[in-house]
């Protein structure tokens, strides 16, 4: 017998469904244009305001910011699944002497705030006669905190696969290493892929976090074009332009984490040894 979560909505909920749809789209509608009637009203359209997007030079200095962003962005993701894999491993293993320091490690920087910890780079550092690049402080600030997050996720993937798949790996002569490697952690990426396109997207907001340490991203640029009085200080629009941009990058990463969803689903699953396969011993 097959059996449903849930009986399918009959004639009244299916009415219901749709008032109640009609009622949040008014009240999200209401909401938006309450918003665009205080801008207008407060002069945030006015031509002036927008004048300064119209410039060639910052348009250019706009560009330059987005290839910053994503520089840092590109940077920081790859060292941190990197990072990521191996506290995992760490955090598995059966040496206590590995596994605490991975746990330790791990534990500590997701307690400390990455702000805290890009500043520290840039502005604690240097005081240790250690001077390093706005881009480096907020990269490694980016890798400590979110590699610490990813081990947690990769973890949590490896530990919830049935333990039957590590045991066929042990039975066939199979080293520690080569069942993470070639069995678990596959399997793993794969049923958290939402999870780790879930904390990329969150590096990708977090870079944003730059412009304290001056890092010529985005928010950066946004905070100075927001700040010219001679053209009655566009705060408002400067942020609508950076809010645009963030958008559209995380669009366009949700998008591609989509298609590699579904090509990762039409491949053949990652090799699973059934126990039965193994040959018993004599």
């Amino acid at each position: 017998m097959s059996s449903v979560l849930f009986d399918a909505p009959g004639p009244k909920a299916r009415t219901r469904y749709r008032i109640l749809g009609v009622f949040t789209a008014l009240v999200i509608l209401l909401i938006v244009g309450f918003i665009i009637l205080r801008f207008a009203q407060s002069g945030q359209f006015e031509a002036k305001k927008w004048q300064l997007f119209t410039f060639p030079l910052v348009q250019q200095t706009i560009v330059q910011s987005v290839g910053a962003t994503l520089a840092a962005f590109a940077t920081a993701a790859v060292f941190s699944l990197i990072l990521g894999v191996l506290l995992a491993f760490g955090r598995l293993s059966d040496r206590r002497w590995v596994s605490l320091p991975c746990y330790g490690f791990t534990e500590l920087f997701r307690a400390v705030p990455l702000l805290v910890l890009m500043m520290i780079f840039y502005y604690g550092l240097p005081t240790l006669g250690v001077a390093i690049t706005p881009f480096t402080a907020v990269v490694a600030g980016l890798v400590l905190y979110n590699g610490s997050v990813l081990a947690e996720i990769f973890r949590a993937g490896i530990e919830s696969l049935p333990r039957g798949q590590s045991e066929a790996g042990y039975a066939i002569g199979l080293p520690k290493s080569a069942v993470m490697t070639s069995i678990l952690l596959p399997q793993a990426v794969r049923s958290m892929l939402p999870v780790i396109i879930s904390q990329l997207v969150v590096i990708l907001k977090d870079t944003a976090l730059g412009f304290i340490v001056t890092y010529n991203e985005i928010l950066f640029q946004a905070k100075f074009f927001g700040s010219q009085i001679q053209y009655a200080s566009p705060i408002i629009p400067a942020a609508m332009v950076a809010a645009v941009l963030y958008v559209g990058m995380c669009l366009i990463l949700a998008a591609i984490a989509k298609w590699l969803e579904r090509r990762l689903s039409r491949k053949p699953g990652a090799a699973i040894i059934p126990a039965a396969a193994v040959p018993a011993e004599v």
